[in-house]
């Protein structure tokens, strides 16, 4: 069940597609238009460890970062942030319990995980045996296809085809917090022709493709990251996000790599076949120009740094064709956070 302003949010409507009567509503509603206004006028957050900007380690922050289909739950008594960037066409979801600050942020990526997702999401943020007040704030996704030419379009193929990426998730995301029977305060609403601007030409890109949570308070604003604070192990995670998809025990799942209660971080092994070091070679050919448009749900709106991720990536799955190299005896990769904030390996 969807609140806005305290208050149940109801929307007559005898149409088939119910959630996307929702979803058009709660654009338009006032409180969470000047909300989304009010998030748009914060400074964005840059996370970093390097000392000239953003959140320095000498203030001895803790965060925890997530790579697209990851989620986290965090205990504010553990971790300052939480967040997530890299979200063009992908959507970031923070759910809140107003009473013991439990915080789980997602970065989901494609409809068919969502119903899994804020299972998952809420396993350790509700408490069975209470009635959990939750506030929820999504950011990301953009207007990659017009919605008024979309709405024009009558054959369902034809419609999935100029709906985009953007659209159909946050679609399903609202159908399904205002389904399931809890109590979901929508705080926050920054998505589709919210977090869209246009160039002279009118080529869409979002205005924001990351954000953070200061656990202390459930404050939430833009925020980016950069390899430094994209961690711990940042091109197994993304070779994992890669892998997920071919294993069918991941099928439907977000991705869970932090654990809770420990404030540690813990890679389950994950394989790749000779075949991922063949298409990395391959793509290893490519112009950067070709990677955008073979790699990238929106080729237009990725950030710079975007193409030399990727080519990190299919780096080191040719110098490691072997997965048991990255995890040997397939056993995870633990890590745990030092004395001053930042992760280290743990072989114990």
């Amino acid at each position: 069940m969807i609140f806005v302003d305290g208050v149940p949010f109801t929307v007559e409507s005898s149409s088939s597609n119910k959630g996307a009567d929702v979803l058009y509503a709660l654009m338009e509603c006032p409180f969470l238009v000047d909300a989304t206004k009010s998030f748009k006028s914060i400074p964005e957050m840059r996370f970093t460890d390097s000392e000239q900007f953003g959140v320095e380690r000498s203030t001895m922050c803790k965060w925890v970062y997530l790579f697209q289909k990851e989620y986290a739950t965090v205990d504010p008594a553990l971790v300052d942030f939480v967040g997530t960037d890299e979200a063009t066409t992908c959507v970031g979801v923070a759910i809140r319990n107003r009473k013991n600050g439990m915080t789980s942020v997602a970065h989901i990526d494609f409809p068919n995980i969502i119903e899994n997702a804020l299972s998952q999401m809420l396993s350790l943020v509700v408490d069975p045996s209470s009635d959990a007040e939750l506030d929820v704030h999504l950011v990301g996704g953009f207007e990659d296809v017009l919605l008024k030419e979309s709405n024009d379009i009558t054959e369902l193929e034809d419609r999935k085809k100029t709906e985009g990426h953007s659209f159909p998730l946050c679609n399903k995301i609202i159908e399904r917090l205002w389904t399931r029977p809890e109590t979901f305060h929508l705080q926050t609403l920054c998505v589709l022709h919210h977090n869209t601007r246009r160039d002279s030409e009118g080529n869409a890109y979002p205005i924001f493709s990351g954000f953070s949570v200061k656990t202390s308070d459930g404050s939430v604003f833009p925020a980016s990251f950069d390899s430094t604070s994209r961690c711990p192990d940042e091109v197994i995670r993304r070779i994992r996000l890669s892998s997920s998809y071919e294993d069918p025990s991941l099928k439907g799942r977000l991705l869970e790599t932090y654990e809770t209660h420990t404030d540690q971080f813990k890679i389950e092994p994950c394989c790749w076949s000779p075949w991922k070091r063949y298409m990395a070679l391959s793509l290893q050919q490519l112009s950067d120009a070709e990677i955008l448009q073979s790699c990238s749900t929106s080729p237009s709106a990725e950030a710079p740094d975007f193409v030399e991720n990727s080519r990190r990536q299919w780096a080191y799955l040719v110098e490691h064709p072997d997965w048991r190299e990255s995890f040997p005896e397939k056993k995870p990769r633990i890590f745990r956070r030092a004395a001053d904030g930042k992760w280290e390996r743990s072989f114990n």
